[in-house]
């Protein structure tokens, strides 16, 4: 597809309908692309398994994050409600010695590896499948799609598109940097991997690398490379179930028009029901598949069923 840098409206308008979903798997669908991803695919993937090493591909929930309070995106409050100082003062109450620790977390739901429900993101007050956003989603949480639908799903075939390997520069790519579907198929082609129906797809870019090097800088929310606008119809035509990125936006930023904010997410999660995944973790897989050649995988990404969610915090494990 073309880009008008001038036009996001219109590109937005045409890229919708163009590869829209609404009504393909029915009005009453809650899954959006999670239905391409099916108990056949899934027996495939498991195929994939033969050495038994796993990767976590979450990175730390913690105060230490890239957080800067943008929409009230904090990083994770972590404190202790019963320690082992207590139980050592004999403060707990309990008896013949026991002692306990207890915790709890706060945490806006995607201030680090996550996913984006598919009632994240509005088109014109549209949410997905065409529903009125105002009564998909409420002060009550999302009364219709909420992540919890999801959590049975996200469980199959993983594909790395180690994109910061293959075009960058020192295993990187620079902020900035569009990712088109030619970057995509080309990576594909020279990782000796394919990517079809029902995949969950991995693209690293690389940033996560440089940030752990020079720090968090402006990570959540400013420049960093990722998919270009023109992805939508490789997004929509690949049949993906998922992707997720090591960026904290998923595509390229600056966005590639003149004015706009996130337009790929616009087409992608309301049009097409696109399960969306940021901030992973990618590092010590891509290095693993670097040295096996291996790029495809069992991956399991199930998202907290917290009811009415618009996102979840996972812990995505990869198995080879």
């Amino acid at each position: 597809m073309t880009l008008d840098r001038t036009d996001p409206e219109g590109s937005i308008a045409e890229a919708a309908k163009a590869y829209s979903n609404w009504g393909r798997w029915g009005a009453d669908d809650v899954l959006g692309t999670l239905n391409f991803l099916d108990e056949a695919r899934r027996r495939e993937a498991a195929t994939l398994i033969r050495r038994g090493v796993s990767f976590s591909l979450a990175q730390s929930f913690d105060m230490d994050g890239p957080q800067k309070g943008w929409r009230r995106r904090t990083n994770p409050v972590h404190t202790m409600l019963d320690t082992g100082t207590d139980a050592a003062l004999g403060l707990q109450g309990f008896p013949h010695g026991l002692g306990g620790a207890d915790d709890v977390i706060a945490m806006p739901l995607q201030c680090s590896t996550q996913w984006d429900g598919l009632g994240h993101i509005f088109d014109h007050g549209k949410a997905w499948n065409g529903r009125d956003a105002a009564k998909t989603v409420t002060s009550e949480g999302d009364l219709v799609t909420g992540i919890e639908h999801m959590a049975p799903h996200v469980a199959g075939r993983g594909v790395l598109l180690d994109v910061g390997r293959t075009i960058g520069e020192d295993g990187e790519l620079p902020d900035g940097f569009a990712i088109t579907e030619e970057h995509l198929t080309a990576t594909a082609g020279a990782q000796g991997v394919t990517v079809g129906r029902g995949d969950i797809v991995l693209v690293r870019t690389g940033q996560l690398a440089r940030t752990r090097r020079d720090g968090w800088g402006d990570y959540a929310g400013g420049a960093a490379p990722g998919l270009s606008f023109t992805t939508a119809g490789w997004l929509h035509g690949s049949e993906i179930a998922a992707i997720a990125t090591d960026t904290w936006g998923f595509e390229v930023r600056p966005n590639e028009f003149d004015v706009a904010f996130q337009p790929l997410h616009q087409v992608a999660i309301p049009n097409i029901g696109l399960l969306i995944g940021e901030m992973w973790d990618l590092e010590a897989l891509a290095a693993d598949c670097a040295a096996d050649g291996a790029y495809a995988f069992w991956l399991t990404a199930a998202p907290l069923p917290i009811t009415g969610a618009v996102g979840s915090p996972i812990n995505p494990i990869a198995v080879k």
